[in-house]
């Protein structure tokens, strides 16, 4: 594993709470927001917990892959902001082991893998009980460096 950043870097804060706040996963200030939460595990990793529900489903009774992916892609997300660090997802790859039912409830855990600033490599784990349902890989890039965002006339 790769270590952790150096010892003048500052504690980890709350990093990204405004610039997340509308977040439709875990914003504060939008009503839509799934509202996840994630509170830090050791030195280099994050867990949080939700409740999945019917609204999520793509097949009958199972929750939308593309959901998983969401789920698995925010726990990384915060596991750099515990950090104090903001980057955008660069590369996510996702391996669905199996289905998720609409009525369980998960547990999330992400750690940083790699940390060579402005890159960042992450692992997460979608698990129900101690049953692996979904992982994720993922590189991270700083926020900074990220190009502006596309927005076409409609």
């Amino acid at each position: 594993m790769t270590p952790a950043p150096p010892a003048g870097r500052p504690a980890p804060s709350r990093a990204g709470a405004e610039s997340h706040a509308h977040c439709l996963l875990c914003g504060s200030d939008n009503p839509l927001s799934l509202k996840l939460e994630f509170v830090p595990d050791g030195n280099d990793g994050v867990r949080g917990t939700f409740a999945c529900r019917e609204v999520l489903q793509g097949y009958q009774g199972i929750v939308h892959g593309g959901v998983i992916a969401a789920l698995l892609d925010s726990a990384m997300t915060h596991c750099l902001f515990h950090r104090g660090i903001e980057a955008v997802t660069a590369d996510l790859n996702v391996r669905y082991r199996f289905p998720l039912s609409c009525r369980s409830r998960v547990e999330l855990a992400a750690r940083i893998v790699q940390f060579h600033p402005p890159l960042y490599r992450l692992t997460a784990e979608l698990t129900v009980g101690d049953r692996l349902i979904a992982r994720a890989a993922a590189a991270f890039v700083d926020a900074a460096r990220r190009p502006a965002a596309v927005n076409a006339a409609m």
